[in-house]
This record gives C-alpha cells, structure tokens and sequence, in this order.
C-alpha cells in the first residue's frame, strides 16, 4: 500500500479529474480550461494566434496599466465559493470531485514532470521544497517521475551523476532538441531519491531569444524588456521546456499520459505555451509568493487590510515588474490545476491573481526521527557548546554574565527588514532587555541575525576575539598539564602537595598576561562583518535607535552575521543546521511569510520557535494544534492586532520564554519534536484533520502554558528529582489527537483510526 503522501493524493486527483465522466484523457486535457478571447484580446491587442494554437484565457491576460479600469471586468477562470479560513482544502473537501483508491493509481500510464528554476540550483525556499519532497515522489512515481530545470555547469558537475533516459520517448525527445542547436543534459541529481533530471542550457539556446519573444507576443500581448535577465532567462528556459514536451507528445501518442508541475512565475513560461499549443497534457501551477504581495511588504504597505483595494495594474507598473506580473497570472489562469502553499497565500492569490487556487498544498520536509528521545537532546547540548564557545570569544573582556544561564534566540532568512518581521523583532529585544533588568533577572539573552547581507570582510575585532579565546585556552590546558604531572607526582610520593608551590612563578606570569589579555577599552562588536554601508543598513540602523550595544548592563546582547553560516568560517565554524539545534528560540516574526520554511526547521529539530498568524507555516499550526504555546509554536496575532500591540505580545512571550526552568525546556522540546509528523511529506495527506489538544498539565493562560511543571526552587536546573516519565508523556499526547472535523468522505477499506496517525 503506498503512503498518503501529499505528492500521490495530489497527483491522482489531477488524473482523475482527467479522466472522469467517461471521457477519454486525451480529450480532456486538450480542452479549454476557461472561456477565451476571440479575435481581440482584452485591452484591444491583437491575439496574433497561430493556426492550431489554443487562445489565451482572458482572464489571464491583464490590462494595461493606461486602460487599468476594463480590469476590473476580467473574466474569472471559475467561479467558487469564498474560500474558507478555518482550515487547508484537501481533495475531499472539494466538491465534485471523484473519489479514488490509491493502490489503483496507474502510475504505469503517467509520467510526471516537475518544473522549477530551483531544480539542482538553490535560491531559495523552492529549493527546499522540491529537493525534500524527491525521496516520497520517487517512491511512488520510480522511474516515472522527472525534474526539469535550468543547466549550470558548476551545479551540474556537483550534484548531477549522468545518464541516459530510461524511455525511449524522452530520449527520442531530447535528441531531437540536441539535433536542432540547442543543449539539453540529462542524469540523476544526488539528493535522497536520486531523481531524474533535464537541465536545458539557457546560454546554448540564447540566440533564439528574438523568435521567442515574438512567439510570446503573438500568443500572450507579452513584450518582455531587454533588460531583465532574469525574465529573458525565464523565456528561453519555458520555449525549451514547451519544447521538449511537444516533442514528447508526438512521439508519445496516447499513452502514458502526461502530468506537467510547474513552480512559480519563472518556470510558468512553458505551461503558457504549453497550454496555448494545445498540447495533450495536464497542468499545475504551484505560486509560493506573488510577486506583487512581496513587493507590496516590502514597500510597507498595509497590505493583508487592503487585498481589495490595490489598482493592481498600477502597482506592478510603478515598480517595473508589470510584464512578470503578466507571466504569473497567465501561468495562474493558464493552468488546469491552481495551488498554493497556504491558506494566507490562497486569499492573496485571488486578489492579487484573480483566481482562486483549487487546492492547498502545504510544504513539508524530510522528517528524520530518532530511535530515542534523548538523540536529539544531546544534539542540542552538543552543539549549544559550539555556540558557547563563539560566545566566550566574542564577548571577551565582558563575559560577566554565566553562560549556564544564557539563552539563545535567533533570527534568519532572506534580508528582508520588514518582510521578514526584524522590525518588531528589534522593538521586542529592546522591551524584553528592560523587562529582564527591572526584574533582576539573571538570565541572559544573545540574538542572532543571519541574514545575509553586502560586507567586505570579517570584522578585525571579531577575529581578534576567537584569537583570544584560542590563546587563553592552550595557556590554559598548558598549565593543567603542568598542575597535573606535579600533582602525580606527589601523590606517588605520598605527600599531599602544597597548592602554592605546584605552580612556579613563570606559570603564574603566563596566567596573568593572559587575563590582561583579556582586556579591551570597547564593547564587543554588533556585527561580525565589516558592512559596506552600515551608516543605512536597516538592522545596524535600528539597533542604533533602540541602543543595544552589548554594554554590560545590556540582559540582551546582539550578534548580527551577515552571511549564511559554513562549517568552514573562521568565526561561527557550524552549518545552519547544526546552529538551529544549538539555539533555545527561534523567532520569526514575519509579516509576508506564504509559508515558512525557518519555524518548520526548527520544528522537526525540537527548538520551540515564534511564528506569525501571517505566515502560512503559523496559520497550519493554529489550525492543526489546539494550543500551539504548549508545544512550542508561539504564534503572534499581526493580523487582526495593531503593530504595537503584537510588538507587546511578540515580547510577553519571549520574557515568559526566559522564566522557564531548564527542565522545563527540555520537556517542552519533546512536545515541539513530536509535532515533526505533522510536517513530514509521508503524512502531508488529505486525512491530516486531525488537531494536537493542549496537553493536560498545561494550564489554560497563553502565558502560563509555558510552564508545564512548577518551578519549585532556583536549583532546579542542577538538582531536580520529580519524576517524569517521557514515554508516558508521550503516550498521553498521542492518545489526544482528535480529528475535530471530516475532510471528506474516505472510499471503504481506507478509513483511519485516530490511532494510525502519527505522532
């Protein structure tokens, strides 16, 4: 029996909807998906189409911006209900819709596509979505299931073992595009699953890039500028992939039929001409952001009390993006099946795109469980020493504080000041530093920013610090090697020594050049970088504003690293996943967030972590957990809350966070790993309704619910003896899970009991 996986429930709906109501595949997906424009487009441009070429869907095709106003009378691909918020659609909650039996899936007859710009070539979170998601969809599809991205020989002799096709129809295909002037590679990529990929090289085909844009124009009313690399890029690589899949289908004939993944506008291209080539195949578009929700956030704009208010036309005009905008909605309307990756997004998409998306898809990761729940404890203390360790050298001359008592937060991503959340993030740090002094706490809290940002090189004091630290532990373990022959020494004499005399005057020179050593007239660095305009840079300017500069004073100190963590950097030597596990909190606070890749990560490593109601990943977890706080997602409302009112409640939980106990950490760890189910490919299903109740030892109070035992003395975290019992804590929590509400009807033989869900 094949597993329930979002990849196999989502990919044999589209073959079912295909071939439902008796009506040969081949017809269906050849037909019309919406109602077209005939001889005019929208807006008065001429179609220009080709015989045998498939008119564009109007409601793909945006006004101008000078005749904005006809937009407002676009046709809508389908018209739907108002899209609910209470939960993700799933198959079966979809009306309509044929119901299946997964062991009947004739994978056989199909052969499944996925393409995306990310594929062997990281940029960002679509990268991670496609390579964590192979190993699930090889082992359902096998030999049937293909990646098709842009070639980069760098990436390609690193991460692509070649190969020949595995059928002969796609090598038939390929060769054809070879024979023509065009470059075409082919292999598996060397990730889990080792999927099959086609890499077409854009530079090899660059000089049909004039002919292309004419076929666009022709089809679509879509001129793309000369300037813009990247849309040029993303033409050439949608012409080859149209392309290659005409070439597919002739020599294909009926079957296996066809089924084309396509991952935002970069790679929507070739569903466009695909679609308007009338090509025998079925389609997905897949939209992670839209390009206009992204610039909008970024530009500060009360974006999510506005979806209905925005001139959308002028908007993407003003910013110079008006002809990817272009590529996007026509890839949105042009396509059979329309998802998004979370419920945030779908209500963006239908404002921002005009259609609403058929099917949710969350995004998922490759859960990797351990065989005892104490493995990723230790992984934690383990790496929370590498940590302590940059700690001891950064803050050198000013390590007054205990570092058995420090937290660590942290913060990363994309540099997106406002996006991203490190607005209030910053405001929350100030407000959390004068909470933690006016309570005299001993709690100490250093943050990191990872968020890449333009730098020349390492900071010279930052450097200087690990020197230090690197100096004062060989003088260290010098004199412990001295102390401790002396010490054998005497005992195998039978004498108890006398500690003044173990150690001579030089030994007590080294020890004394080495504290002053330790000495220094300034504070320790904000930033382990040296900024190439730091007097604007949006961090440094606001850390400036709020005035943490890691004074003694200061309960929370900041250490901003402009780059992405390298186990080989001479400063921070761990990889990002080891530092996540290293660190107590992450926090997220992000105010454009589809969905979230950072507290899923978090997530599945059992670091509880700070979300956002805007964020897709938060909006998943409020749906799916009745009381996120007890589990380590502690979700800020910046939705229906004014800004300083979520800065309050961003800080309430981060001071909260610091009151606990070690132990009370530790146990709230174990509750935020078992949630990694929830995120796994392998259950990413339409039978995921099911909801994490608040645990019954937590009380009711958000802020409360942090403390699942009480805190009986300040020696708990060295001497504690209440007895807990993790595998009965466990069971408990799974007992809970509920399934609050129906999905949809589950054909016979397949209906779940609660206890056949995971974790």
């Amino acid at each position: 029996m094949c597993c329930l996986s979002n990849e196999g429930s989502f990919y044999t709906h589209i073959y079912t909807c295909s071939t439902a109501g008796g009506v040969s595949a081949h017809s269906v997906l050849t037909s019309s998906c919406s109602p077209c424009v005939g001889a005019k487009g929208q807006g008065g441009h001429s179609s220009g189409f080709k015989e045998g070429q498939q008119p564009i869907p109007a409601a793909a095709l945006p006004s101008a911006p000078r005749e904005r106003e006809s937009n407002k009378a676009t046709v809508r691909l389908s018209q739907k209900a108002t899209m609910p918020l209470t939960r993700s659609l799933s198959m079966g909650s979809l009306s309509g819709l044929p119901l299946w039996d997964q062991e009947e899936l004739p994978v056989e007859d199909l052969l499944l596509f996925e393409v995306a710009w990310e594929v062997t070539n990281k940029v960002g979170g679509i990268y991670t979505v496609i390579q964590t998601k192979a190993k699930v969809t090889v082992d359902e599809w096998g030999e049937n299931f293909f990646m098709i991205g842009p070639y980069y020989e760098h990436n390609f002799k690193t991460q692509v073992e070649q190969c020949d096709p595995p059928n002969a129809a796609i090598k038939a295909a390929l060769e054809s595009i070879k024979n023509n002037g065009c470059q075409v590679h082919f292999g598996r990529w060397l990730i889990e699953g080792t999927p099959y990929v086609i890499l077409f090289d854009i530079g090899a085909a660059a000089w049909n890039l004039d002919r292309w844009k004419g076929d666009l124009w022709n089809t679509c009313s879509i001129g793309l500028p000369y300037h813009d690399r990247e849309a040029n890029d993303s033409l050439i690589l949608g012409s080859l992939v149209a392309w290659f899949f005409k070439e597919l289908t002739d020599q294909l004939q009926d079957k296996p039929n066809v089924i084309a993944h396509f991952h935002e506008w970069q790679a929507g291209v070739g569903l466009v001409l695909i679609r308007s080539r009338k090509l025998p195949m079925a389609t997905v578009f897949t939209t992670h952001a839209t390009l206009l929700g992204r610039y909008l956030c970024a530009g500060n704009a009360d974006f999510y009390n506005n979806l209905d208010k925005f001139d959308i036309d002028r908007e993407a005009g003003e910013r110079q993006i008006y002809h990817r905008y272009c590529l996007e909605r026509a890839a949105v309307h042009c396509s059979h099946v329309f998802t998004t990756v979370s419920q945030i997004t779908a209500v963006e998409a239908d404002h921002m795109l005009h259609r609403q998306p058929d099917v949710v898809t969350p995004n998922g990761l490759n859960v990797k469980k351990f065989s005892a729940m104490h493995e990723f404890q230790n992984l934690h203390s383990m790496n929370k020493l590498k940590i302590q360790e940059f700690v001891r050298g950064h803050f050198y001359g000013h390590l007054d504080f205990n570092l058995e008592k420090t937290l660590f937060f942290f913060i990363a991503g994309r540099y997106e000041f406002s996006n991203k959340g490190a607005d209030v993030f910053l405001e929350a740090l100030s407000r959390l530093n004068y909470l933690l002094r006016v309570h005299k706490s001993d709690v100490t809290v250093v943050v990191f920013f990872i968020m890449p940002a333009k730098t020349n090189n390492f900071n010279v004091e930052s450097l200087k610090g690990q020197a230090v630290r690197k100096q004062l532990w060989d003088t260290a373990q010098s004199v412990k090697e001295k102390f401790g022959k002396r010490l054998y020494e005497a005992l195998l004499r039978g004498e108890i020594p006398d500690m003044n005399k173990i150690l001579d005057r030089d030994d007590f020179t080294i020890m004394k050049r080495a504290i002053y050593a330790t000495q220094r007239h300034t504070l320790p660095p904000v930033t382990t970088h040296n900024m190439l305009d730091d007097s604007t840079d949006p961090i440094l300017s606001n850390v400036r504003r709020i005035g943490l500069f890691n004074s003694r004073s200061d309960r929370v100190k900041i250490v901003f690293h402009p780059e992405f963590l390298s186990s080989t950097s001479p400063l921070l030597p761990m990889d990002y996943e080891e530092f996540i596990r290293g660190c107590h909190l992450g926090v997220f606070p992000s105010y454009y967030e589809p969905w979230g890749y950072t507290p899923g990560e978090c997530t599945v490593m059992g670091i509880p972590s700070v979300t956002t109601n805007l964020s897709g990943f938060g909006c998943f977890m409020e749906e799916h957990i009745s009381d996120p706080s007890a589990y380590g997602i502690y979700i800020v409302d910046r939705r229906f809350r004014s800004a300083e009112d979520s800065c309050n409640q961003l800080t309430q939980f981060m001071f909260s966070f610091c009151q606990q106990s070690r132990r009370q950490r530790i146990i709230q760890r174990n509750r935020t790993e078992r949630l990694s189910d929830l995120l796994d490919w392998r259950y990413l299903a339409r039978n995921q309704g099911f909801r994490y109740p608040r645990p019954p030892s937590v009380p009711p109070s958000p802020s409360a619910s942090l403390h699942s035992t009480p805190h009986h003395s300040d020696t708990e975290d060295e001497d504690d003896h209440e007895p807990y019992d993790e595998d009965e804590e466990a069971e408990r929590d799974r007992l809970n899970i509920k399934a609050p509400f129906t999905l949809g009807a589950v054909p016979e033989g397949k209906k779940k009991q609660p206890s056949d869900y995971g974790n």
